[in-house]
């Protein structure tokens, strides 16, 4: 580690900034109280001038005084500078570094005390073990840790409990977890954490509902359990549980709830969470919180909020233009999108990975082919930003929607970095979308071969061939997909009707109403039929006589969520639903129409953008 240079020397000042004698005592306090750099430098000289710098206790002080000041070389060279330095001075140091992310530093610091012959304690070895970033290390710091006789105290516990959860080691986390007399909080958050990152949230669950007391850092650990795992529904009523206890929620956690009503797409649950944030004392309508508005309301089809939103936030930065850039893409407002980033670049922000992830999107979503080539030449000649997977994979379905199949399918081969399944799946769709099945074979070919087929992948290969009426191949690709395990994701619609959501799947007779919501298809689609909508049975990529195929197409989730919400709200209300999987193009010309008949406006969702449908139209042009 190299040494910095030290401070020069300058009177001796008081706190009050006046000239006179410290004691060793006085000076000990003062730089207790220091925050800043430059005052740590001013006591630094004044104690440099009478001396007092010798005394151990100061110098102690002083090395914690410039640690915490983020002088970390200055801290180190003060440390190496010591007499004979005791094991609090090195495990300070180690803190400092480790607490700062500096893990590889924090270790060496600890190697060089043991060299020095000085034994660790036990606030060492919890201020070490955060530094582990691997099992193995981990490991031989505990069995020193218990040589020591110091497993057993809660700081060195809690700090070995939270290295095997990192790691994701959750018997060992949870082997030492069970031999606290008292688990403290940051033990159980640690260990739910766990948990939630490895999904096992059953066990989280039992852990959380046993515990006798909760605070509001354990219920953001659970709700984060359920949200990053796709358990939106989950999180939010554990979120109203919350309410209804004596903890109270924080930032942390309304950032986390509305990231799950974003996953459910219920826009009436998210206004009522703004309404929350509005009234709280403790959560305030910050950067971070308005960002997470905006992204909640842009997907839950609110786009006229995400921009109130927008505008109400003062010091925007990049981070929120990010958000509305994402925004505007999602719902096909791709020219609004790019105006947007030349806003930000007027007001001086530099764009990120993150902003040109929306502005390629906005491309894609609406065929800007010459833009987004611009757009992603500039990202390396530009702006200096190394293009991540996520920008190949934007270009990529940039160019197949617009039928550029084989530049697409170069750009892939040119790549230095390994395409991942959702890029070749982009492929896929595209040779389907275009009648590519040539290229479309060749591709599946290729990933079957190499073992790199997935469920998305075998599903489009199986619908490349049935487009093409190989019914054999067909057969032979869904047994090579019974026989992996793999299951095609059923379609599922949601509808979100007075803060309750109602989900369909094809065919579904499951719901109370479903004799009025039948007759209320029965009459859309006779409706639909007198305007001129012919079918489109060769979407049914299943052997079967047209009459069989016509009524498979008739009873789609996204036309039963319709169904419902035409029988479930009053005359002109707007109908929003979200699906699980792309929308297929009839039921995209159906809801077109039945917008146009019952003069509703129809907000759709699907896996990839937003669909408003209005008096006959599409905000995406028919091109998604």
């Amino acid at each position: 580690m190299s040494a910095a240079v030290l401070p020069p020397v300058a009177p001796a000042r008081d706190s009050g900034g006046h000239h006179g004698a410290l004691t060793a005592d006085r000076a000990a306090s003062l730089l207790a109280a220091c925050s800043t750099a430059r005052r740590a430098s001013e006591l630094h000289a004044a104690m440099v001038r009478t001396g007092l710098d010798s005394d151990r206790a100061v110098a102690f002080r002083l090395q914690r005084a410039y640690a915490a000041s983020g002088r970390l070389g200055l801290s180190l060279t003060l440390l190496h500078r010591t007499q004979d330095p005791t094991a609090i001075f090195y495990t300070s140091a180690i803190h400092a570094h480790s607490s700062r992310g500096l893990h590889l530093a924090a270790l060496a610091l600890l190697s060089d005390m043991l060299s020095e012959g000085l034994l660790p304690t036990a606030h060492t070895l919890s201020a070490s073990l955060p530094a582990c970033r691997g099992l193995a290390l981990g490991r031989a710091l505990h069995a020193y840790a218990f040589k020591l006789a110091l497993s057993g105290d809660s700081y060195v516990a809690t700090a070995l409990l939270s290295m095997y959860a990192r790691a994701g080691d959750a018997a060992a986390a949870r082997a030492l977890f069970d031999e606290m007399p008292d688990p403290h909080v940051v033990s159980v958050t640690a260990m739910l954490t766990c948990y939630g990152n490895m999904g096992a949230l059953d066990d989280a669950r039992r852990l959380f509902d046993g515990l006798p007391r909760k605070d509001f850092i354990c219920w953001n650990a659970m709700i984060d359990g359920y949200t990053q795992h796709g358990k939106p529904n989950e999180a939010l009523q554990l979120f109203r549980q919350m309410l209804s206890s004596s903890a109270e929620p924080d930032e942390v956690t309304v950032v986390l709830v509305l990231s799950a009503v974003a996953q459910l797409g219920t826009v009436e649950s998210g206004k009522w969470l703004h309404s929350y944030v509005k009234n709280s004392r403790r959560v305030q309508l910050n950067v971070r919180v308005g960002t997470a508005l905006i992204d909640m309301y842009c997907k839950c089809g609110s786009l006229e909020d995400a921009v109130a939103v927008f505008h109400g936030i003062g010091d925007k930065d990049i981070v929120v233009w990010n958000a509305m850039i994402n925004g505007y893409a999602m719902h096909g407002d791709s020219r609004k999108a790019l105006e947007m980033f030349v806003q930000l670049r007027d007001q001086g922000l530099w764009p990120t990975d993150i902003t040109f992830i929306g502005l390629l999107n906005a491309c894609s979503h609406s065929g800007l082919v010459e833009e987004g080539h611009r757009f992603f030449q500039s990202i390396e000649h530009e702006y200096g930003i190394d293009p991540k997977i996520e920008h190949y994979g934007c270009m990529v379905d940039l160019l197949g929607r617009a039928g550029l199949i084989e530049e697409a399918f170069h750009l892939v081969q040119s790549m230095t970095i390994t395409p991942d399944a959702v890029m070749w799946v982009s492929l896929l769709a595209a040779c389907r979308l275009h009648k590519n099945m040539a290229l479309g074979q060749r591709i599946a070919d290729f990933l079957v071969t190499k073992g790199l087929a997935n469920s998305g992948m075998y599903i489009l290969l199986s619908n490349i061939y049935a487009a093409v009426g190989k019914w054999e191949e067909v057969a032979r690709v869904r047994s090579m997909m019974k026989a992996s395990g793999i299951q095609k994701e059923p379609g599922c619609s949601a509808i979100e009707i007075e803060r309750k959501v109602y989900e369909f799947v094809a065919g579904d007779m499951s719901h109370p109403c479903t004799d009025e919501i039948y007759a209320m298809l029965d009459k859309m689609n006779g409706l639909v039929k007198e305007h001129g909508h012919v079918p489109q049975t060769e979407l049914v990529l299943h052997d079967l006589d047209e009459a069989t195929k016509e009524k498979a197409l008739a009873v789609h989730s996204e036309k039963l969520a319709v169904a419902f919400g035409l029988i479930s709200t009053q005359p002109g209300a707007t109908i929003k639903i979200v699906k699980n999987l792309r929308a297929c193009s009839d039921c995209h010309a159906v809801l077109k129409l039945i917008s146009k008949i019952t003069n509703r406006k129809i907000v759709f969702r699907d896996r990839n953008r937003f669909h408003h449908f209005v008096d006959g139209s599409c905000t995406c042009g028919d091109y998604w």
